[in-house]
């Protein structure tokens, strides 16, 4: 268009390791991804993909980094200085080996002992998992907004990281929902909490102890000073709203149920853990949504109730940590209101705190049947509507107490 001086952006989704192969199999130069004249021809071991044994010399295929895989080339291992590399493919080939699914892991093949076709297969897959999950891992660790650390761990099966789950740290509401009311005023106190703190403005008490923990019982609200307030971020009532204070681990389960959290650290009781975020969607929209999840053995749908069931949070597709973590019907968190920048009682934000001390490497569990959700392991299920009629999803929690399924 004459007089067109704008520029039009598209989001690149190839990785930067593509955009190398693609410069160096072009032979094109980039700058901005790191190819020039200096580095086109620079190698640098990415994996490495095979083994074989040739007239007593041991040989490593090596997928080199930025390189399409047409340059893969076989290499003695005295030339590799790449011993974290050596050590994931040997531990990638002994854990292949000792699930009994390869008699041997060499074979002789026109006088050269090799790895058969299957193990080098499971070899490369297990590091290009590796490699999807490192990056995913840094993904979120550059979205997050909070201190602590997301660690990614997968030492169950070959699966890499989702494909439609997109990392948020808020809620991301739905065309005409407003999740911010637009309140202008905060408490007046030098020193929180006072007289006329935002809780006791409220109606309700502080929930929080000295020590920055609950002292509230659950189906209470917790209203924390907001961003209007006279007091500073060192606020005693100022706890949710700055994330997550613990490094937690994203991991594959290895009964079935899919990816877990971990905490990395212990936490104390009646300390805050996480938020629950999402697309905050109508009821109406969240009622069609659930029957395609039911359908799928999904369960994201969180009922925002405390005060009316008009909203609900998806996180479905988006979400934090907090998409990953598992129903137990024994569970070591339990579900809060929280109100901070927005007062409107149909839209809290959910906050899960724990309800026991919690070791280091312990999972990380809520109750689904927690968010307000009509339970359908009852009889109360035979009066509802067919649209409300779900699904019935297993429980794999294991707990003692287990009810059998999550809705």
């Amino acid at each position: 268009m004459e007089g067109w001086r704008g520029a039009w952006y598209v989001p690149c989704l190839a990785s930067l390791e593509t955009l190398q192969e693609l410069c160096r199999k072009e032979n094109l130069t980039c700058k901005s991804i790191g190819i020039t004249n200096r580095s086109l021809k620079s190698y640098e071991v990415e994996y490495l993909c095979d083994y074989k044994v040739e007239e007593g010399t041991e040989y490593y295929l090596v997928k080199w980094k930025g390189w399409p895989e047409s340059s893969n080339t076989w290499e003695p291992q005295k030339n590799l200085k790449c011993p974290l590399l050596l050590q994931n493919f040997l531990s990638d080939k002994n854990e292949y080996l000792s699930r009994g699914r390869e008699g041997k892991a060499l074979k002789v093949r026109n006088h050269v002992k090799a790895l058969s076709p299957a193990v080098a297969d499971y070899i490369v897959k297990k590091a290009k998992q590796r490699i999807a999950l490192q990056r995913w891992k840094e993904e979120l660790n550059r979205k997050k907004n909070h201190k602590a650390m997301i660690l990614v761990e997968n030492t169950v099966d070959l699966e890499g990281p989702p494909l439609d789950f997109y990392y948020i740290n808020e809620y991301k509401p739905a065309p005409g929902i407003n999740v911010i009311n637009g309140i202008t005023t905060g408490c007046e106190c030098t020193d929180c909490p006072a007289e006329k703190c935002c809780p006791k403005e409220a109606g309700f008490i502080l929930a929080y102890n000295k020590q920055k923990k609950l002292k509230i019982q659950p189906g209470l609200p917790i209203y924390e000073c907001n961003s209007f307030c006279r007091c500073g971020p060192d606020c005693p009532n100022r706890i949710v709203q700055k994330g997550t204070p613990y490094s937690l681990c994203i991991f594959r389960t290895n009964n079935g149920r899919g990816w877990g959290v971990k905490t990395l650290q212990k936490i104390k009781t009646n300390s805050f853990v996480m938020e629950y975020v999402g697309e905050v969607i109508t009821s109406e929209e969240a009622e069609r949504r659930g029957q395609l999840y039911d359908n799928q053995g999904n369960t994201y749908l969180f009922d925002l109730d405390y005060d009316s069931d008009e909203f609900t949070v998806d996180a479905a597709r988006y979400g934090n940590v907090s998409h990953f973590v598992n129903h137990s019907c024994d569970p070591n968190l339990q579900v809060f209101n929280v109100f901070i920048d927005n007062l409107d009682l149909r839209l809290p934000r959910i906050a899960l705190f724990s309800t026991r001390t919690i070791k280091a490497g312990e999972e990380l569990t809520f109750d689904y049947q927690m968010k307000g959700s009509i339970d359908l392991t009852t009889d109360s299920a035979d009066g509802l509507s067919p649209s409300r009629k779900r699904i019935r999803t297993v429980c794999k929690c294991g707990a003692v107490c287990c009810r059998g399924y999550l809705n």
